[in-house]
């Protein structure tokens, strides 16, 4: 019984009246079933998708972390120049801070993609455990409905069995069985009196023949 309340979501003084009007319990479930199994379909392909999105998203951060080393990179190399005479150091220090200025920007854009990641693998996490706990609900609802299929089985066959049973007119068997031994009483009482009709035909000489033979 509980497991029409959870495929179907009827209430407990609803589930009788549910039942009654059910034609193959059977098939009803195995419909809802099937349906879990599409819901199970569509949250895995969300879940492939949101997964998807974790990994640009990583991606990003991991690239915006590699832009910032680099800017940083580049806008000492700058300075090193301009110390070295390579650079003029007024230009060395024009480029060395919109260097800078660009690892800031790569380094807010790590800081967002950070946040974003945390939310976005929650999210990942909290889908595949209701994936999970959808997977054993259908397996354990596979199982009740094997159960089921055998007890419809067993259930149908007492059915007919009981109902072969029922119709099944036991003063109806006795009077055929009396007239039987009737009919039956009447052929050996017959078959008697053509012996004895038998017995008085015989002549004389029948019965000299017989006691000579004897």
């Amino acid at each position: 019984m509980s497991i029409f309340k959870r495929l179907f979501g009827i209430a407990s003084a609803e589930a009788n009246s549910a039942m009654d009007k059910m034609e193959d319990p059977v098939k009803m479930t195995e419909q809802g079933i099937r349906d879990l199994k599409n819901d199970l379909n569509n949250s895995l392909k969300a879940l492939a998708e949101v997964k998807a999105v974790t990994i640009r998203t990583r991606r990003e951060m991991e690239a915006s972390k590699s832009s910032a080393h680099e800017y940083e990179r580049k806008a000492i190399l700058l300075l090193q120049k301009a110390e070295g005479g390579q650079i003029d150091a007024a230009e060395a220090d024009r480029l060395a801070s919109q260097a800078l200025t660009k690892k800031e920007q790569a380094a807010q854009q790590v800081a967002t993609n950070q946040k974003l990641l945390q939310t976005q693998e929650a999210n990942v996490a909290k889908m595949e455990q209701n994936v999970q706990r959808l997977k054993s609900q259908i397996s354990s609802w596979e199982n009740e409905l094997k159960t089921l299929k055998a007890r419809s089985k067993v259930s149908e066959a007492s059915k007919k069995l009981n109902k072969t049973l029922a119709n099944i007119d036991s003063s109806s068997t006795v009077g055929m069985l009396e007239r039987m031994k009737e009919k039956v009483d009447q052929q050996e009482a017959l078959a008697e009196s053509y012996g004895e009709m038998a017995d008085t035909t015989r002549t004389v000489d029948d019965e000299i023949d017989k006691a000579l033979l004897g």
